[in-house]
């Protein structure tokens, strides 16, 4: 071998090749069937059997959507289009029961000439809630969100303006008592007449003070009953209703659980506890039948308001437990910084334990929450016209007697809307926080 080829071997290439592409069965949808549905031969068998039961489920389930009459006024008018248009045997779903009824399955029996009220306190809900479901939108608007409850409550109820506005004032004079009544009863003597003063005030004043009001400036809506709520508008009434109270409610409870005072702690086991240990479907009995032998004779206590109280209070007992779990997940060492701060016990729950709690405690809340909301349907078997209950209703009646499924599927869908729509939101705001916090 001579100087200059042991200098310039021929097998040493003294420029970079094209990058080649890679072989076929390891790139696109060849390499992603391969990587998840034939990895293996159980599961090439376990993938074939599947695509054979959904191509059975697909098969007899999507001509009957596909087939679809959405225009007739009876079960035997849509059965007439389907045999007069379609060949014999064809399977077809009537919704038309959907465009016939559709305003009682969302309003139940409200006036038809007040359909803007919840149409308008839906709209304002929506808009009140971002402020606090988006940080980017500015606090200020917070205060807006506060009053929103009483401006919904008189929405859909009506009667005298006076009435919320009385029942707010109720809030405004416990939070004056915490604040003044604190330094002189001590912060135990505080919390407990930041809580006695408004419920006398309800209880005693409240009501004359709005009547006595109204006599003089007489401003209001016309007064719907709770009888004539019905359909969605009543799942999302009792549903936001049990979601906005449970949450502070439930977490009250958890530290009262997680609390060294004796009494404090036992009232606060006892009383998750016993709701937890009871099925949802007994307290609405309970707030339905029994609940009046313990209030005053003559005392005429919504039944909607019965529930609400019931499904919060059911609610708040497993958000307590959530939060507990958040809260016993913590180190030890976040509650001792807190109190190397100089910080007294609210404020360490407020600023640095609770919200890393909550933080964590989030997919079991929101779970919570999805539950709650799938649970108003229970409301059926104490009377209250659910979207399950008015499916009797529009069965009953001889244009759409024998019907079913078609209502099953439009309830099915928009509970699921519902319910999906809040389990993105729980996974947007875990990833938004695992961002803050890397």
């Amino acid at each position: 071998m001579d100087n200059a080829t042991a200098q310039n071997p021929s097998y040493v290439r003294e420029e970079m090749l094209a990058q080649a592409e890679p072989p076929l069965g390891q790139k696109g949808a060849i390499k992603w069937l391969r990587d998840n549905l034939f990895s293996s031969v159980l599961n090439s068998i376990l993938t074939i059997v599947s695509i054979w039961f959904v191509y059975y489920i697909l098969s007899h389930i999507a001509p009957w959507f596909l087939n679809s009459i959405w225009d007739a006024g009876s079960l035997t008018e849509c059965r007439e289009i389907r045999d007069a248009t379609m060949p014999a045997g064809t399977s077809a779903a009537c919704f038309a029961v959907i465009s016939d009824r559709w305003e009682q399955l969302l309003f139940g029996f409200y006036p038809r000439s007040e359909y803007w009220r919840p149409v308008l306190a839906l709209v304002l809900m929506v808009v009140g809630i971002m402020p606090v479901l988006f940080q980017s939108i500015d606090r200020k608007w917070l205060v807006a969100s506060a009053s929103l409850p009483f401006v919904l409550f008189f929405l859909l109820w009506g009667g005298s303006v006076w009435l919320p506005i009385a029942i707010a004032m109720g809030f405004v004079l416990g939070y004056a008592v915490n604040k003044f009544g604190t330094p002189m009863l001590g912060s135990i003597g505080g919390a407990l007449a930041t809580v006695i003063v408004p419920l006398l005030y309800w209880i005693y004043v409240a009501g004359p003070l709005s009547g006595a009001i109204h006599s003089v400036l007489p401003i209001g809506l016309e007064f719907i009953q709770s009888k004539d709520f019905g359909g969605f508008m009543l799942s999302i009434v009792i549903g936001v209703a049990g979601i906005v109270l449970s949450l502070p409610l439930g977490i009250v409870l958890a530290l009262g659980r997680q609390s060294d005072m004796f009494i404090v702690n036992k009232l606060s086991t006892a009383f998750i506890e016993v709701i937890r240990g009871v099925p949802l479907i007994v307290w609405l009995f309970t707030a339905s039948l029994l609940l009046n032998y313990f209030l005053p004779p003559g005392t005429n206590f919504d039944l909607m308001l019965r529930v609400i109280i019931m499904v919060t209070l059911f609610s708040a007992a497993y958000i307590a437990e959530v939060v507990r779990g958040g809260l016993a997940a913590l180190p030890s060492g976040q509650y001792e910084g807190a109190n190397s701060l100089g910080l007294d016990y609210w404020q360490s729950m407020r600023l640095i334990i609770l919200p890393q709690a909550l933080k964590i405690s989030i997919p079991g809340i929101v779970n919570t929450f999805i539950g709650l909301f799938k649970d108003t349907t229970l409301v059926v078997f104490i009377g209250l016209l659910d979207p399950i209950g008015l499916t009797n209703s529009i069965r009953s009646s001889t244009d759409w007697n024998g019907i079913y499924w078609e209502l099953y599927v439009f309830i099915g869908l928009m509970f699921f809307i519902f319910c999906f729509s809040m389990g993105r939101y729980s996974l947007y705001l875990e990833r938004k926080l695992q961002r803050e916090h890397r």
